[in-house]
């Protein structure tokens, strides 16, 4: 098949340079006056820090839900982040949410940590090793010994009285169904009794 002559033989798309330089150059001049529209700086932004609060994952858990078309998203399934506005799945991706850049973002940090000092750093271990010894008991080892005893025989004792309540409760309910069952079959079978040796 012969072209045309009216139609162009490049079929790539041309771009117009100059137009782009002044667009280019025009974001250059906002960012320079400082004219964001909702856009912050990376710069400008908070540093990342830990969070405040505990994650609810598990206050709707196991529970069930009417979904309607008119329920809100916060009560709808799944994990409702009221930040960006979303609803995510399940629990691991909602985490991976609030920990990922676009959540952050829209919090108004930047992904960037502060750079702890040395003294930060001491302070910490020492914070940390203060109360880890607050919470470790100093055993004596026989002490300890006497006290794993203690909880063994306790947890002998309640189970030897709950098989013995088990048996006892088994034995009412035998006896009273075995006996009338036995003598209602002895009845209609026409003789007195199963001659059993037992008695």
């Amino acid at each position: 098949m012969a072209s045309s002559s009216s139609q162009p033989t490049d079929h790539r798309r041309k771009w117009d340079r100059e137009e782009y330089e002044k667009l280019a150059a025009q974001r250059i001049r906002k960012e320079k006056e400082g004219d964001e529209d909702d856009f912050l700086l990376p710069s400008k932004r908070e540093l990342l820090k830990q969070r405040d609060y505990k994650v609810d994952l598990e206050s709707r858990l196991g529970k069930s839900v009417v979904i309607t078309k008119t329920t809100p998203a916060a009560q709808g399934a799944g994990y409702y982040c009221n930040v960006c506005d979303c609803i995510v799945k399940d629990s691991i991706n909602f985490l991976d949410h609030i920990n990922g850049k676009k959540h952050q973002r829209n919090l108004g940090m930047s992904m960037k940590v502060e750079r702890s000092s040395v003294e930060q750093v001491k302070k910490r271990f020492e914070a940390l090793k203060k109360k880890k010894e607050e919470k470790t008991k100093e055993y004596d080892l026989t002490e300890r010994i006497q006290e794993l005893k203690e909880e063994e025989e306790k947890l002998r004792e309640y189970r030897r009285e709950k098989r013995k309540e088990k048996k006892r409760k088994f034995n009412e309910v035998d006896k009273s169904d075995h006996n009338d069952d036995n003598d209602d079959m002895a009845a209609m079978m026409g003789f007195s009794g199963f001659g059993s040796s037992k008695k």
